[in-house]
């Protein structure tokens, strides 16, 4: 809240350098606010007396709007990405998906690998559980495992992230 939207009767005011201007009335406090040709803050409102500052306002939301932009540019969202892998899987295969993997560890992504059973191969999982196994071994240098492998329905998963720098 700003200038009149203020509803408190006293105020902490704070000086525009930072200085302690004391308790007083909020009519004084809009006075020397309007006299320094200034804002009046509300910074703390739930205070005991509610703390208010003198500042320019339009100023302190542009710099703030600034810094806002400034995190979001510099934040990096992480996705996960799936690869899927059957049981029975080709080396050449193995090798081809093993590659995007990498690929998308390096760019800083996670990695959701899983083994899809069908039919009767449900009953070896194991053997799904060895090719996961394998992916995140030879994958070892670049990332660390998240998540174990884990049967859930006809599905193995294991997550992949990437090791922080």
């Amino acid at each position: 809240m700003i200038n009149d939207e203020i509803r408190a009767r006293e105020v902490r005011v704070v000086g525009v350098n930072g200085e302690q201007l004391g308790i007083m009335h909020i009519r004084d406090a809009l006075q020397l606010a309007q006299e320094a040709n200034l804002d009046l803050v509300n910074v703390a409102p739930t205070a005991k007396p509610p703390v208010c500052r003198i500042m320019d306002y339009g100023k302190f939301r542009y710099e703030q709007q600034k810094k806002d932009k400034e995190a979001r540019k510099n934040q990096k969202i992480v996705e996960i990405k799936e690869v899927r892998f059957s049981a029975n899987i080709d080396e050449h295969d193995f090798q081809t998906k093993l590659r995007n993997v990498m690929k998308f560890l390096k760019d800083g992504d996670k990695v959701k690998l899983t083994v899809r059973f069908r039919g009767r191969e449900i009953t070896h999982a194991e053997i799904g559980q060895r090719v996961l196994e394998r992916a995140a071994e030879e994958a070892k240098e670049i990332c660390i495992v998240e998540r174990k492998p884990k049967l859930e329905g006809r599905s193995m998963i294991m997550i992949l992230a990437p090791k922080p720098q």
